[in-house]
């Protein structure tokens, strides 16, 4: 085969795959929600009046700025760690794939220490308003403490992609990235018995709502548990975690200490439920192996300078290249999630038929978390994980349009 012959030839491989992934991609995109839905314009300041709208605007911007801080200074740090990491090399007689994880973990030491700062200045601004009790002392030693499974994780990142650039080079993502979708895979099935969970008590109407509810939405009936955080923060959460047997419905204790009502928590309840419904958790597996794969190629690429990611040499370039590229893709990633909330904030308006109760739950949210409710566009590329409350608002009303007030 000639060499104009195997360049086609690869053209041709290339395209099909990319035609794959982009499929794949399209079918992990799609919700119930409908296509044709129009939100309509909706005046916060008279849901929430104006000084409390102003109040959350400014400490949205603010705890923004602090946020930057946090996604871009890692960047930063670990863009001068990869040129000048490798002198640390010499120091180390671990051989290769240990001294891979000593520079490892010593360059997020050292993105640790760059973050501190910015870090208690956000605690500062969450303290002041009341979001979060923690101490300083207590963050210093809790996040320190809080590197330990972020170690642990990005070890045995190192053990995978060294072990298999052992054995086949510059291919090791090739059997790389479906290890990573297996850890991925585990960790949100082993998730919910790592979390101190406790039964929920003192909501009978809550509890006999969510059975009705998960049989109203079509999945088997889901525990119901309480995480205590109120120690440590005042604003209020819910969440869905596991898979299988291990899925749970987790609500924080914050959410149940009076400032809801019980037709508002089971909105929140059946917002969960809803995630489970459309297996969402499953689909964001599914999310994460179509960008890791890519991620993984052109980081064996861009290593080979370096040696390969066989050799130590290159770890440092790992890392920065690593978080650098999952940065890069944080605003389609933010859109994704927003998609997937939409669709159970839809899933709940659809089982609970109640669109008041969910209305004034969001509202209620803007008074609990001082988050302003319709921030800017590129607040909501780099931060939004969820649609704004004005969006799920709009949503509620649209709804109720549909389906005659």
């Amino acid at each position: 085969m000639t060499k104009s012959s195997r360049r086609l030839l690869g053209l041709l491989i290339f395209g099909a795959l990319a035609g794959v992934w982009f499929y794949l991609a399209s079918l992990l995109w799609r919700t119930s929600v409908p296509g044709n839905l129009k939100l309509p314009k909706v005046d916060m300041s008279a849901l929430v009046g104006a000084g409390e709208l102003h109040q959350a605007q400014h400490f949205t911007l603010i705890s923004d700025l602090f946020a930057l801080c946090g996604l871009f200074l890692p960047i930063i740090v670990l863009a001068v760690y990869a040129k000048y990491g490798h002198r640390f090399i010499s120091e180390s007689a671990a051989g290769p794939i240990g001294t891979g994880m000593l520079l490892a973990m010593l360059g997020l030491a050292i993105v640790w220490i760059s973050m501190a700062v910015p870090g208690l200045a956000q605690l500062w601004w969450y303290r002041k308003h009341g979001i979060v009790s923690t101490g300083y002392v207590s963050w210093i030693f809790g996040s320190w403490l809080g590197l330990i499974p972020v170690f642990e994780q990005i070890c045995l990142t190192i053990l995978i992609v060294m072990g298999f650039a052992r054995l086949l080079r510059d291919r090791w993502w090739l059997a790389a990235v479906p290890v990573f979708v297996g850890v991925l895979t585990l960790f949100v099935f082993i998730t919910p018995y790592e979390i101190p969970l406790q039964q929920i008590y003192g909501h009978p109407q809550l509890k006999a709502a969510e059975g009705r509810i998960a049989k109203r939405e079509g999945v088997a009936k889901i525990p119901m548990r309480v995480e205590n955080v109120g120690t440590m923060t005042s604003a209020p959460n819910a969440f869905t975690t596991g898979l299988g047997p291990s899925r749970r419905v987790v609500l924080w204790d914050t959410i149940l200490d009076g400032r809801f009502s019980e037709s508002q928590l089971e909105v929140v309840v059946a917002h969960e439920l809803g995630h489970q419904k459309h297996n969402h958790l499953w689909k964001d597996i599914g999310w994460y192996g179509l960008f890791v794969l890519p991620i993984a190629f052109f980081i064996a690429r861009w290593t080979r300078r370096r040696g390969g990611m066989a050799v130590p040499l290159a770890v440092p370039l790992f890392l920065f290249l690593w978080f650098a590229l999952q940065t890069a893709i944080t605003p389609l990633n933010n859109a994704y999630s927003r998609r997937l909330e939409a669709e159970a904030d839809w899933t709940a308006l659809q089982a609970t038929n109640d669109p008041q109760a969910a209305k004034s739950l969001f509202v209620n949210f803007v008074s609990t978390t001082s988050e302003d409710p319709n921030p800017p566009a590129w607040d909501v590329m780099l931060f939004g994980t969820h649609p704004s409350e004005e969006q799920r608002i709009a949503m509620v009303e649209a709804w109720q349009a549909q389906n005659g007030g």
